[in-house]
């Protein structure tokens, strides 16, 4: 990672020091390795009232967090959040915007207070934001959506506010689909499609937006380190595929066959109003900002994301 330590404010001796909120879920644990294999001192937001250096307590529900233990970072990675992956009821929809929105203010006000607050912010958000857009293309410059999910990123961004208003630079990331067989969707696709019983879901022709675990990974810390590179920043490899060439192209990597699609109604019945606004949602986003900053996608294909990541 090219962020370096200011003289006084961290010990060049453990290199950077890098705050992580959602450290435990799946990019937050995949940045926290690569940010110690490269030398950094990772403090991992880590819910309650107390914390063992070199963690952090922090309780955003309770609104609290040891700010002191801030003081001097260098930046500040916010991944906080309840996951999508589950059926939604009014209650889980409440829950998934607050733990965004409500740990992201508490986050952003307390390092606007800091005498010696973080150069970078590096702030979650999602590719949601731009709800379901059919085949049209989309970059950092398009609008936002109107349903759930861009309704929650468009608070989640804006929480951040208070850091960005403080002089602290602040990024979004505007994550699409993450492609780790540790994880997230993938994951939860393998195992019927190793069985032979995996295909398309629904026509097959909704847009897909996607990154391999590794280039994400790699997207982040290049962002650390670019200090032009302020906002909206779409994490998503430059070749968006439709669903059904995402299920032809799953099938082919594990050797199997890709003939059981699941029909659109049947997304609706197992994941109700979840399943509809992701797995049925069409997005097709193009990572503008970050091709223009000449950051080189290592897997810029999903073929050869997708056996690198199953087959690692």
């Amino acid at each position: 990672m090219m962020l370096s330590a200011e003289p006084g404010v961290s010990d060049r001796a453990t290199g950077p020091r890098v705050a992580i909120t959602g450290a435990s879920g799946l990019l937050g644990s995949a940045l926290a390795v690569r940010l110690r294999e490269d030398g950094s001192t990772v403090h991992r937001l880590k819910r309650g009232t107390r914390a063992l250096a070199p963690d952090i307590a922090w309780n955003p529900d309770a609104g609290t967090i040891d700010a002191a233990a801030l003081e001097g970072v260098d930046a500040v990675v916010n991944l906080a959040g309840e996951s999508l992956l589950q059926r939604w009821s009014e209650g889980r929809k409440r829950r998934i915007r607050e733990s965004r929105v409500r740990s992201t203010t508490l986050l952003a006000r307390a390092l606007a207070s800091l005498r010696q607050p973080p150069r970078v912010l590096l702030s979650g958000s999602a590719i949601g934001i731009y709800g379901d857009r059919g085949e049209e293309e989309l970059d950092e410059r398009s609008s936002a959506g109107s349903d759930f999910l861009a309704s929650v990123a468009r608070e989640w961004e804006q929480a951040a506010e208070p850091a960005r208003a403080a002089g602290i630079r602040v990024t979004l990331l505007r994550t699409g689909v993450v492609l780790s067989r540790r994880g997230g969707a993938l994951a939860k696709m393998l195992l019927p499609f190793r069985m032979g019983i995996g295909g398309r879901i629904g026509a097959g022709g909704q847009w897909m937006s996607w990154i391999a675990l590794t280039d994400w990974v790699r997207a982040t810390l290049f962002l650390l380190s670019r200090d032009a590179l302020a906002g909206p920043v779409n994490l998503v490899a430059p070749n968006p595929v439709p669903n059904h060439v995402f299920a032809k192209t799953l099938a082919r990597v594990l050797s199997r066959p890709a003939l059981a699609p699941v029909p659109s109604g049947a997304v609706g019945l197992i994941f109700g109003e979840m399943g509809r606004a992701t797995i049925l949602a069409s997005q097709r986003i193009h990572p503008r900002r970050l091709l223009e900053a000449a950051f080189e996608f290592e897997h810029p294909t999903l073929e050869g994301a997708l056996r690198q990541e199953i087959r690692g």
